[in-house]
């Protein structure tokens, strides 16, 4: 009788190394179980077909949303949230302690009050300055941090922290975290929508939206109101009729595949990618639609305004609200972009500060108040949580030789309003001239760890493993700021 060629001696020798290291790697993969199981990360259970559907949070949440307005180049926060009356008093004196103040772009000059005048705002008599006059008016709805801190005070890896955790290309935006742990109770829309300027992008792009090493799906979609999605539109020379035609014979097709490659993960992935596309086709068109809109609700966002940038950007923050009605869970809203140069399109304040603002400001204040307006208005303020950030803040002296003020990491200001949050709040505090936080020192970690928490999610759990190491989007930091929820 002929021995089976898998049975000589060779295939046997063969087999029992294959065996041993098939041993040696179950064990390792049970001890990384083990592992994650001792260090209790929560992994969501995605449906490959249904990616984007629903899921449940750690706890109970607060916000089902979240809303990210992020000014880029760097709002400066003793201009406008961080009123600093020592700054006032000692106006075009040297700072103390700061001989000869090296910062990013070199040596500083005199510490310089704001050209504009802080005043008393709501029955909370925040004081905030005139440069953002409508937002000021919202001061009884927010929490203002201002003891937050950065990495960097460079704005490509400091943007980079603040929106993925990490200074360093190549991680997750939080948004594409968001979507991966909790989906999206939209079924036509993307669960994550970022929306550039209508000057551009930020300095770091689609680093921003970016899903990085978690499954691609969980990638933010970047439109705006001028930029819809493109490719979107049906060819005029097909017909409607072909048009349904073609997708029914598809999903024919489909359902045959996934009979044939039953828990074919990636197909049914796919398979998922082009129906919510098809889907897109007719939604996406609709949610840039502004016909339906009351004059005056056009007319509170500054849309008709003959400065065409706010006009613009005006009809991104309408465009953020129909995207949140939609209950798209993750919205990233951009003031800034950096094609046109240091502080032509964004808040990179520099060498002219006062002209530069002058012109910025309008463009950001009155939509951007209108959009939080228009939210609490629609009960849509209850459960959407709005994090209005920067990559950094600025010195409270000017640089030495220019009219603007250099970057500062050390310490700004960011605000939270809506879902879980206090209202007329402040926490954490810069020195007396706003160079440095000196009370309640916040991390973005802490910001990041905050927004998952108010979203059910407890982020040193949320986890994502990766080349060895569970990922989180605060790395191995962050601490919830309690004190700014309600």
């Amino acid at each position: 009788m002929t021995m089976h060629p898998l049975l000589n001696r060779r295939a046997l020798l063969g087999n029992f190394s294959t065996g041993l290291a098939g041993l040696a790697l179950a064990s390792l993969s049970a001890g990384r179980s083990a592992l994650a199981s001792d260090q209790g990360v929560i992994r969501p259970v995605i449906d490959p077909s249904q990616p984007h559907a629903p899921r449940l949070s750690h706890f109970a949440p607060h916000a089902k949303n979240v809303l990210m307005i992020f000014c880029s180049g760097a709002l400066s926060h003793v201009d406008t949230w961080d009123y600093k009356p020592e700054l006032i008093k000692r106006h075009d004196t040297p700072m103390p302690g700061s001989d000869k103040l090296i910062t990013f772009q070199g040596e500083n000059g005199n510490l310089i009050k704001s050209p504009w005048e802080f005043r008393p705002r709501g029955e909370s008599g925040k004081m905030i300055s005139d440069l953002l006059p409508n937002l000021a008016g919202l001061a009884d709805e927010i929490s203002f941090i201002h003891s937050m801190t950065a990495k960097s005070n460079t704005h490509g890896p400091a943007e980079n922290q603040m929106s993925t955790g990490y200074t360093l290309d190549g991680f997750p935006g939080m948004g594409a975290w968001v979507s991966y742990a909790l989906g999206s109770e939209c079924r036509d829309l993307p669960a994550f929508v970022a929306i550039p300027d209508p000057r551009g992008v930020p300095q770091v792009g689609s680093n921003h939206w970016n899903s990085a090493f978690l499954p691609a799906t969980f990638q933010g979609t970047a439109f705006n109101a001028e930029r819809p999605i493109p490719h979107l539109k049906r060819p005029e020379a097909i017909t409607p009729e072909s048009d349904l035609a073609t997708r029914e014979f598809v999903r024919f097709l489909n359902e045959q595949q996934q009979t044939a490659h039953p828990g074919d993960r990636q197909l049914a992935a796919r398979i998922a990618s082009y129906e919510m596309a098809a889907r897109m086709q007719l939604s996406a068109a609709r949610i840039v639609d502004f016909a339906e809109e009351t004059p005056a609700t056009l007319a509170a966002y500054g849309v008709d305004s003959s400065n065409k940038t706010q006009a613009g950007f005006a009809r991104n923050c309408l465009l953020a609200r129909r995207l949140i009605e939609k209950g798209v869970r993750f919205v990233q809203l951009f003031n800034g972009a950096y094609a046109m140069g240091e502080g032509v399109g964004n808040w990179d304040g520099h060498k002219t500060l006062q002209q530069q603002y002058s012109l910025h400001a309008p463009i950001l204040d009155q939509p951007a108040a209108a959009l939080i307006r228009d939210l609490k208005q629609r009960g849509l303020l209850e459960e959407t949580v709005v994090a209005f950030v920067t990559e950094f803040g600025r010195m409270p002296t000017f640089q030495k030789g220019a009219s603007g003020r250099d970057h500062n990491p050390k310490g700004f200001t960011v605000w939270l309003a809506g879902a879980g949050i206090k209202r007329g709040h402040s926490y954490g505090a810069t020195d007396e001239f706003g160079a440095k936080a000196v009370e309640n020192v916040t991390t973005i970690y802490d910001l990041h760890a905050t927004l998952l928490h108010l979203l059910g999610l407890d982020h040193e759990r949320l986890s994502y493993y990766h080349n060895g190491i569970e990922r989180r989007l605060t790395d191995v930091h962050g601490h919830v700021i309690h004190d700014v929820l309600s």
